[in-house]
């Protein structure tokens, strides 16, 4: 049997390839491949970003990206990640159009809604690659839980109910949410 080596590509490379319209991210080098989210996951996505970007765009504090937007979390071999939802500052990516390809900088926030296909092992590597990018939050919303667990820079993760409020009080002060409304 002959053995196939598969080149590796960049960040930049995987990028900029035509959209196929399937999801995909790059792991280290490698395009793969996950299944598409079912309706229950897009309206949780939907909800998430709407109220971040009430909040943003009513306090002009940054970008809110989603539609698995890419984060790179990790270079040779290139690693990106389509987070579910984004949070960038002004601070760290400047206010005005955003440029083509990959943002340089991690966000502050990550939103990653578990898919029933998601298996916990997969989902906290994800979280670990977000974190040692330079996110400071990372928050995984699990549907069938409908909890939330926050897991930061520093620190144990947080596990919030459906009554318990969400907040990031050092990245986007006066922002809270019931849990239970992201899964309304």
């Amino acid at each position: 049997m002959a053995i196939v080596e598969q080149t590796l590509i960049t960040a930049e490379e995987f990028g900029n390839r035509p959209d196929l319209g399937r999801p995909e991210e790059l792991v280290r080098g490698r395009i793969v491949m996950s299944p598409v989210p079912g309706s229950r996951h897009g309206r949780i996505c939907a909800r998430i970003t709407w109220l971040l970007c009430n909040f943003v765009e009513h306090h002009d504090a940054g970008h809110v990206l989603t539609n698995d937007s890419g984060v790179v979390t990790e270079r040779n071999p290139d690693t990106v990640r389509g987070a579910d939802a984004s949070f960038y500052s002004y601070a760290r990516v400047p206010k005005g159009p955003l440029p083509k390809g990959y943002l340089s900088q991690a966000p502050e926030l990550v939103f990653e809604v578990r898919s029933p296909s998601d298996l916990w092992p997969k989902v906290l590597t994800k979280v670990a690659e977000y974190l040692n990018a330079g996110v400071l939050f990372v928050t995984v919303l699990d549907p069938d839980q409908q909890t939330a667990v926050v897991y930061g820079s520093e620190g144990p993760p947080r596990s919030l109910g459906r009554d318990d409020e969400l907040t990031y009080p050092d990245v986007l002060p006066g922002f809270s949410v019931t849990v239970g409304r992201l899964f309304e």
